[in-house]
């Protein structure tokens, strides 16, 4: 990693082997008219990981998507999916990535069902007898079994990302990629879209997953990575990186001047953070902490250590160059 990701102290991973990737990119670019919108991305997605793909809008994030799927063609670069390279093997490796893409396209006049008969009519994994006992369990898995007969175009914009991503989950899949998947879902509808990537996960499915919305991100991917202005700034797992932030000590005491003025005697960087001590352990181990408290007499109910939040991980990869 370079630029933005090295100004914000975020250190790349060691790679890993080949082998163990559900998808790749090197050096992939995009260029329209004299706009760059992806500028050489080289992308790695574990096998078996769920990434999430976070970046402010117009870094990229959907238009290096639809090339790793092979919907647009790179102007420079490589994908490789599964192991094959794209776009020569696009028709022996698609079957296996389930998708759901700048939100979904259906008949209008047909229902959910019906269309999703159609979708599963194309699938080469299902012979006739299982396509319609594939398409019941799809439409049950996303919640959209009482509304399976009702006309598409009378869906609501969350029923319409449900029945996308059924018809990215009609086969077992080893990769899904998931281009905002919570787009006009209530809190319900997402706390079940959550599930759903949890159960993928469980059973070893790589999930790829764009979202704007931090919070979930945090709480169902392994891994994170981040676009700006088109390039890449920081992949890896998420613990790793939340913990680039600045490892530090919280400290619950019921004396929180005096404890803020032993530690910085000592020369630990401290401050006082949500009623609670915060010291910096850059250069002083937790154990160091807490006894400089405790010599003191300075009472300490609890000790954790800290790590930054995905929003504060965001912030420092996204903000504007000096």
């Amino acid at each position: 990693m370079t630029g933005l990701a090295e100004q914000a102290g975020v250190a790349s991973a060691a790679p890993a082997p080949v082998e163990s990737y559900a998808a790749r990119t090197s050096g992939l670019r995009k260029v329209y008219g004299g706009t760059v919108a992806v500028a050489g991305v080289d992308l790695a997605v574990p096998r078996g990981a769920v990434v999430g793909v976070l970046g402010p809008n117009g870094s990229g994030k959907t238009t290096t998507i639809r090339m790793l799927l092979g919907l647009i063609r790179p102007t420079a670069g490589s994908v490789e999916l599964l192991g094959r390279a794209l776009p020569d093997e696009t028709d022996r490796v698609l079957p296996r990535v389930g998708a759901l893409v700048e939100g979904p396209g259906f008949h209008p006049f047909l229902s959910g069902r019906e269309n999703l008969l159609r979708c599963a009519a194309f699938e080469p994994d299902l012979a006739g007898a299982e396509i319609r006992p594939a398409v019941e369990e799809a439409l049950a898995r996303v919640g959209l079994d009482a509304a399976a007969g009702r006309r598409f175009r009378g869906y609501s914009l969350g029923m319409k990302q449900r029945l996308g991503l059924a018809a990215a989950l009609l086969v077992p899949r080893e990769l899904v990629v998931l281009d905002e998947p919570t787009n006009g879902l209530d809190p319900a509808g997402t706390r079940e879209i959550r599930q759903i990537i949890a159960d993928l996960h469980a059973v070893g499915t790589t999930v790829l997953v764009s979202s704007h919305l931090l919070s979930e991100v945090e709480a169902t991917c392994t891994h994170v990575a981040v676009m700006h202005r088109g390039s890449l700034v920081a992949q890896g797992e998420l613990a790793g990186l939340l913990e680039s932030g600045g490892p530090h000590l919280m400290i619950s005491t019921p004396d929180l001047a005096t404890g803020l003025e032993v530690l910085r005697d000592n020369g630990i960087p401290a401050r006082v953070e949500r009623g609670e001590l915060r010291a910096e352990l850059s250069d002083v181990d937790a154990p160091e902490v807490v006894a400089a408290l405790v010599r003191a007499e300075v009472g300490v109910h609890e000790a954790r250590r800290g790590r930054a939040g995905l929003e504060d991980l965001f912030a420092r990869l996204t903000e504007e160059e000096s």
